[in-house]
């Protein structure tokens, strides 16, 4: 089945006078959603009594729990010191998604900084290799790594890349950023045909099963020459991209796959409507 939900709480969760991401899950089942990512940008600080609070209420209301990983993960980073902090949040936050209930992490990979582009890449497969290992040292196993397609030419995580990533282990789940792909191809998203070449494209390197069940984000987004500035929402409509495009061919292609909206403050409100848009189809 797809399933929709958020990256973080609405504004509207707020306004409505909850206080607590353990009452997200029967807040956001009120509203016919099925997702819900957690995030850990700014750093691993959630207490494993909140943890197990959101894993009941996601198990009691059918949600599908992810985990955003820190931000500050660089794999493409030679220094040691770096390294382990990295590979510290990706453990860190498989630890607290599977206490959670959940089963994915998604995460940055890495920036090139003053690196030749090929060797932080190479330093990021090597950086996701040592990863499973601890993962698999550490009984987490089963948590799918989830690399994310980035909005900015200095990050690692082009659709190519991203892939390519991806075949370094089965258990590696390709995020497709849909916002940030169209960012960083300065408005590349502008109809279904595009959202198809994206499709064909992962389809045509990971195989049909894999890309079906692949973990998506979504939402409209403000980009420069640089990239990505900043999410916006969908009732902002001078912003893609638009999921109209991106519907029908899911819906005609089989797709299984979790699509999380990180659409700015009004995250639930825009993935209940994809939600809608997709099963008027």
């Amino acid at each position: 089945m797809m399933r929709f939900g958020p990256a973080g709480n609405s504004d509207s969760f707020y306004a409505a006078g909850y206080k607590a991401s353990w009452q997200a899950p029967a807040w956001l089942h009120g509203m016919g959603l099925t997702a819900y990512e957690y995030s850990f940008g700014r750093g691993v600080g959630l207490k494993e009594e909140m943890a197990d609070r959101i894993a009941a209420q996601a198990a009691e209301n059918d949600i599908a729990v992810s985990a955003h990983a820190p931000y500050f993960i660089n794999l493409a980073n030679p220094d040691p010191e770096k390294r382990e902090a990295s590979f510290r949040y990706i453990l860190d936050s498989a630890r607290l998604v599977t206490r959670m209930g959940g089963d994915r992490v998604v995460l940055h990979v890495g920036a090139v900084m003053k690196l030749d582009r090929e060797q932080a890449l190479a330093h990021c497969r090597a950086g996701l290799r040592e990863a499973y290992a601890r993962l698999s040292d550490a009984n987490l196993a089963r948590v799918r790594l989830c690399p994310e397609t980035m909005g900015r030419p200095s990050q690692i995580g082009d659709l190519w890349e991203t892939l390519d990533f991806c075949l370094l282990d089965e258990r590696l789940i390709p995020c497709i950023d849909f916002a940030h792909l169209h960012a960083l191809g300065r408005g590349a998203l502008r109809g279904p045909e595009d959202f198809a070449r994206v499709l064909d494209r992962i389809e045509s390197v990971l195989g049909m099963d894999r890309a079906r069940h692949m973990h998506v984000h979504f939402s409209t987004i403000e980009y420069t020459d640089k990239g990505e500035k900043r999410h916006r929402t969908f009732a902002e409509e001078a912003y893609g991209p638009r999921f109209q495009h991106l519907a029908p061919l899911l819906r005609q292609r089989g797709y299984q796959a979790r699509i999380i909206c990180e659409c700015h403050g009004t995250m639930a409100e825009d993935a209940r409507a994809m939600k809608e848009m997709y099963e008027a189809l």
